[in-house]
């Protein structure tokens, strides 16, 4: 690596999102997923130097802005974090409507400004209001997103959960495949037991489902993976009251936030089930106590499956900007983490 990697550092429902402004090669010309996979394949060592220690960590999650390639999009964009590259990401979405307004990317019309960003699952339109002048709340509709399997079951082996055995899921798409389950299931409650122990029930049956279920997506192979699971208080049927959820993904990595993609998981998977209804809004909480709000936005189909679109809402805010520098002579400036 030369020169600088410069980043923006924002955050919402307190999920991170580190924004790189420069120090990126410019990218060959492709699909957006041309470009996931070159910069998998050629540049990882970028995504470790800004993701990693001692510059960031195990939770740490970027956005890299690349050049669009459909048509009528306002900015193109990658996303990272400890493992890989994700397809999408909703906390990021919300950041990036408001930094793009922020910055000039797009302009506002009135109190509105509409933000088209091309994601690796698909276009993705952000709606963000502005407020005394600046970009504030921001809504985004997904893409066609579906429950894939209902009412999966698999026993899991007890390592350190209070309760094991036979655990019920499904697994829904919301640009990117989630396991869905019931905490309780793991005797696990929200306000009561420990961060790493929704962790641990959440990565024991991310990677049974992985290890046992093939997955696919009418649009592309590469977005036929498992991204990790949600963890949920149970409150999916409609009601006033706002439902709990975790989602643990990529390497044991911990959302902050609700989770936007994991949220249109939920709604794709509660619509199917009859439990929502077009219109009708959810509050969904993160392990922290920050909140989305949801609704299905639409009814569609995907393949074949039959689909909705999400309309989720939150708030993103910065918290800083640096510049980072690698030392030809430091034998950690790779980066590492400790767990």
């Amino acid at each position: 690596m030369s020169g600088l990697l410069t980043v923006i550092d924002m955050h919402t429902g307190g999920e991170p999102l580190r924004i790189v402004t420069s120090g990126y090669p410019e990218l060959p010309r492709g699909t957006i997923l041309e470009k996931r996979a070159y910069v998998r394949d050629h540049l990882d060592h970028l995504r470790k130097i800004l993701m990693f220690e001692p510059r960031g960590h195990a939770d740490m999650y970027g956005a890299l802005l690349v050049e669009p390639d459909l048509p009528g999009a306002d900015l193109a964009v990658l996303f990272m974090h400890n493992e890989g590259y994700s397809t999408m990401c909703g906390h990021a979405i919300i950041a990036l409507g408001r930094y793009a307004v922020d910055k000039g990317l797009v302009e506002a019309q009135g109190d509105r400004a509409t933000v088209n960003i091309e994601c690796p699952c698909g276009m993705v339109r952000a709606e963000v209001v502005i407020r005394d002048g600046k970009a504030a709340d921001v809504s985004f509709e997904s893409v066609p997103s579906f429950l894939f399997a209902r009412d999966q079951e698999l026993t899991l082996e007890n390592r350190g959960l209070e309760n094991h055995g036979k655990i019920s899921f499904d697994i829904a798409y919301g640009g990117a495949f989630y396991a869905l389950a019931d905490a309780r299931q793991f005797g696990l409650e929200f306000g009561r037991d420990p961060v790493s122990a929704f962790v641990e029930a959440a990565d024991q049956l991310t990677r049974a489902v992985q290890a046992t279920t093939r997955l696919s997506h009418p649009d592309a192979e590469d977005l036929a993976f498992l991204y990790g699971s949600i963890l949920t208080d149970g409150r999916d049927a409609f009601s006033d009251q706002p439902t709990r959820n975790v989602c643990v993904f990529a390497e044991r990595q911990v959302d902050r936030s609700p989770t936007g993609s994991g949220v249109t998981a939920r709604l794709a998977a509660m619509h199917a089930r009859g439990q929502i209804a077009p219109g009708q809004a959810r509050t969904f909480e993160s392990i922290i106590g920050s909140r989305f709000s949801g609704s299905v936005a639409s009814v569609t189909t995907c393949g074949p499956h039959s689909a909705i679109t999400a309309l989720v809402s939150g708030r993103a805010f910065y918290a800083g900007r640096a510049e980072f520098t690698v030392e030809q002579d430091d034998p950690l400036a790779a980066g590492f983490l400790v767990r």
